[in-house]
Parts: structure tokens; C-alpha cells; sequence
């Protein structure tokens, strides 16, 4: 069996949605989230643009180039050398929900399933820069992935390439991630190193990382300016926004959709999370009835998804619609119908969960 093959095989005996096997590209069933905080690495969304590079670890080399004092070759054992950090972070790509938008959108299809929270461990990204001295006139770091492919308009293939503002760079949280829920990062999701942008959509954490660039002027390659970033038609005129943080989000993972329910106390149950701060509030409306307010469990977090949950009472049989509307500190909220975009990014819609009381 071929190794693309046998990815897409263990993806389905884990219980993912696979929407295409070549590359790998599968999403998260939303009865799998429920649960604890982290989501087992092999349940764990996986997207990938071109096919999983095989590398060697112990040929494998980070070179750190560019505008710094002092160029760097690092190899695995060094960066595990350093000192390192463990945060939990909630990965979710920028086209997490594309499906629901009318009229459709190119792309892979995501239902609401792209998502995942883990556990990474790896050496704060600052402390690999402090070492190699960034000089003054850089304002970006390009980070390269080993993976490559055909890319539409272009002639030659493409690499994976992003680039992250040096101010964004520098935060303490990004990461170079070599361990994922305590274990080496598996093949789908970066091995041997990938980096770990917390807030921002997943396309920022660069997978099969290999290269790091300090430039002094904006980054123009295919995944940064080609794609990735919301279109719209404005008073006439065409604007564009990068894809960036996170929009303030909640799915509801309990009851699942299209379930029969025994009438009495109603639990329901889901999860929530924004970049742009931690969640304030999760509030739940039972057939377009008021919003009631959900109870936040565990502790508050900008990184990771916030689980939350409420007791309904239902007495009467029949079909019910449960909405749910996350908030979170900066004052955003989850608007009640998609924002359609060319590309179809960042939908964050409400969620309707429609279940029959018996």
C-alpha cells in the first residue's frame, strides 16, 4: 500500500471525514469533539496543500538566513536542546464551514469540522530570532515548508510559503513545534517541525518547516497574496483583507444533528473560541425563543477553545432548533448569517442544531 494510500485509510479508521486523500484533507467529526480539551493526534483535522514530504530526521536541517547577525543551521537535537514551551492552541483553517455558504465557493468543501485543539511543545520562535541577531531594517519573517506542488498560475511548481509581521513574529507564544500532545508531531501534521501561530488561522503554522527568511519588505508568494484573503464587493469597488485571527466562534457538539432526544433536561453541550480574545459569553435559543446564557467551564483562554454548557428543559415532542452564539472580551459576536466572500473564508454564521424530542 502506498504511503498516500495508507494515510487516508488510518484518516477513516480514526473516524475523519476525508474529503480527498491526495493531498490528505479531512475534518474532524463533530460527535468527536466532545471531550476533553485535546483532540487525540489521529482525530486531529488534517489539510494539506500538496503531499506529505518524507523526511529524513537526521538529514533534516532549520536554516535561519536573511537579515540576521549570525546565520543558523539547526538540527532537531539542537532545537530540542533549547528551551522549550508547552501551550494548548486551537488550530482551525480559514475554510472551516465553507460548505454552508449559497452561492458555493471554490475550495475544499469543510462542514465545521476543520478545527482541533492540541497540546504543542516545542522552542518559542523569539528565541531562535534573538539568537540569530534580526537586524534593524527587517520587518517579516518568511517561513518555507519542505511540501510543494503544481499552483494555479504558475508554470513551476511552488513551495509552502507564509510570512508573519516581525512584531507578531516576536510574540512569545509562536512556537517551533516538534511535539504534539506529548509525542513527536506526526507525519500529517508537520514532522519533524512546524510553526504554531496561536489567534491566527491555521494556514500561518507552516507545516514540514525547514527554512526561515528575515526580510525587509512584504511577502508576495502564492499562499500569501494569491489566496488566503477575503474579497468583497463594496460600493462598487473590490476590497481585500488578509486572512489573520481567528473569528469569534461556537459549535454546538452535543446533541449531534438529526438526533432523537427523550423529553426532561436537555443537555447541551459545545465549545468556542476566538483570536482575537478569550470567549465572554455563550448563549443558547431554542426555536428563535430568547437567548439564554451557557455556563463556561474551565478556565478562560485566547489560544484554545472554551467548553460550555446548558441544561434545557424540554417537555413537548416534536422537532426543536437549537441556536448558539458565542461572545468574546474584544465585544465580537457571531453575526446570524455568513459572510460571503469569494473564497469562502472565515465563516462563523451562527450554528443550528435541529434534534426531535420523543
Amino acid at each position: 500500500m502506498s504511503t498516500r494510500s495508507s494515510e487516508g485509510g488510518e484518516a477513516i479508521d480514526a473516524g475523519l471525514v476525508v474529503h480527498k486523500v491526495d493531498p490528505l484533507n479531512a475534518e474532524t467529526a463533530i460527535d468527536a469533539l466532545v471531550g476533553g480539551v485535546m483532540m487525540p493526534s489521529a482525530r486531529f483535522y488534517v489539510r494539506s496543500n500538496f503531499p506529505v514530504p518524507a523526511l529524513d530526521p537526521d538529514f533534516w536541517r532549520l536554516q535561519v538566513t536573511g537579515l540576521v547577525d549570525e546565520p543558523l543551521l539547526l538540527r532537531l537535537d539542537d532545537l530540542r536542546a533549547m528551551p522549550s514551551h508547552t501551550q494548548v492552541v486551537t488550530l482551525e483553517c480559514a475554510g472551516n464551514g465553507r460548505a454552508l455558504l449559497t452561492p458555493p465557493t471554490p475550495g475544499e468543501q469543510w462542514g465545521l469540522g476543520a478545527v482541533s485543539t492540541a497540546e504543542w511543545t516545542g522552542v518559542p520562535l523569539i528565541e531562535v530570532l534573538e539568537r540569530a541577531g534580526v537586524r534593524s531594517s527587517a520587518t517579516e519573517v518568511l517561513f518555507r515548508g519542505s511540501d510543494s506542488g503544481a499552483a494555479p498560475g504558475h508554470a513551476q511548481p511552488v513551495r509552502f510559503e507564509r510570512s508573519l509581521p516581525l512584531e507578531v513574529a516576536r510574540l512569545p507564544e509562536v512556537l517551533l513545534a516538534y511535539a504534539m500532545n506529548g509525542e513527536p508531531l506526526p507525519n500529517q501534521h508537520g514532522f519533524p517541525l512546524r510553526l504554531v501561530v496561536p489567534h491566527w488561522y491555521a494556514v500561518a503554522s507552516v507545516k514540514w518547516l525547514d527554512s526561515i527568511e528575515i526580510i525587509d519588505r512584504p511577502f508576495r508568494g502564492h499562499y500569501q497574496t494569491d489566496t488566503y484573503f477575503f474579497e468583497w464587493q463594496r460600493d462598487g469597488h473590490v476590497t481585500r483583507e488578509p486572512v489573520r485571527l481567528q473569528r469569534v466562534r461556537s459549535l454546538t457538539t452535543e446533541p449531534e444533528t438529526n438526533v432523537e432526544v427523550e423529553r426532561g433536561q436537555l443537555a447541551v453541550r459545545g465549545v468556542a473560541w476566538s483570536g482575537a480574545a478569550p470567549i465572554t459569553r455563550v448563549d443558547v435559543s431554542v426555536n428563535r425563543g430568547p437567548w439564554q446564557e451557557a455556563r463556561l467551564v474551565g478556565e478562560r483562554k485566547r489560544s484554545s477553545w472554551q467548553w460550555w454548557e446548558l441544561l434545557l428543559p424540554v417537555n413537548e415532542p416534536g422537532p426543536i432548533e437549537i441556536r448558539t452564539r458565542a461572545t468574546d472580551m474584544a465585544g465580537r459576536t457571531q453575526p446570524e448569517t455568513p459572510e460571503w466572500n469569494r473564497l469562502g473564508y472565515g465563516n462563523n454564521a451562527i450554528q443550528t442544531t435541529r434534534v426531535q424530542i420523543k
